[in-house]
């Protein structure tokens, strides 16, 4: 293959990468407490096709992923289960292998009375323990996360932080895992609102606009790949005729 087919397949390749991310962004764009994915961009360098003179010694590619942790806004919603976090730090579940680390404040009761996510993960307490209440009566919630039903403080919300959220890679559509075991701290300054859950923070408008581009640099390059063929064909026959 000659070196525009092959840069032009890579660029293609990394613009469908792109391309999925940017969608899955506008997909959760209504997802409380979603947190937008980026990317960057790299050059790939193979030390074969540094010694084949006639391929290009590099080639376009994403070379990783990142994410905006830039906070939403608070969205009231009346509902008394609905806890929006304001300030640094992630709310934490139990997922099925481990703590999940997560913004989204959307939670129901179980059947035994824990507050879950929609996935069924419990909502921990500072002491690493699930909630326990009494689903027939109401609760209310402190800003600084106590909980109390029926005048009784039945636990406390565990709110924690981490130094680097390079460290943290994203488990699902909405919560995090601690991928390098980075010991978390405590969320200073964290508040939880009742009855408000926070927003994702995707940019619906920029997001249709990178789509927008995208698609246009993936035809540009579909069309230097077809003109890279054309030439090639051109000049097979011309040879083919001397």
């Amino acid at each position: 293959m000659d070196q525009i087919s092959v840069l032009a397949a890579a660029g293609m390749q990394s613009r469908m990468q792109s391309l999925d991310l940017v969608a899955n962004n506008l997909a959760n764009s209504s997802t409380g407490g979603y947190k937008t994915d980026g990317e960057f961009y790299t050059l790939f360098a193979s030390e074969a096709a540094g010694e084949d003179e006639s391929g290009p010694s590099a080639v376009p590619m994403i070379q990783r992923q990142w994410t905006d942790f830039a906070p939403g806004l608070l969205e009231p919603t009346n509902n008394p289960l609905d806890f929006g976090l304001s300030g640094k730090g992630f709310f934490v579940v139990q997922g099925p292998s481990g703590p999940l680390y997560t913004r989204n404040g959307n939670f129901r009761f179980s059947t035994a009375g824990a507050l879950v996510t929609s996935e069924g993960y419990p909502l921990l307490q500072q002491n690493g323990q699930p909630f326990h209440a009494n689903t027939a009566q109401p609760l209310e919630v402190s800003r600084d996360g106590d909980i109390t039903q029926s005048g009784g403080s039945i636990g406390h919300i565990q709110f924690v932080d981490f130094k680097s959220t390079a460290s943290l890679t994203k488990f699902g559509g909405n919560y995090f895992t601690n991928a390098t075991g980075q010991e978390p701290v405590d969320a200073i300054g964290a508040q939880v609102f009742q009855g408000k859950i926070e927003t994702s923070n995707v940019n619906a408008a920029h997001g249709a606009v990178r789509i927008v581009d995208l698609s246009r640099q993936f035809e540009m390059m579909q069309k230097a790949i077809l003109l890279s063929n054309d030439m090639s064909k051109k000049a097979i026959e011309e040879v083919a005729k001397v």
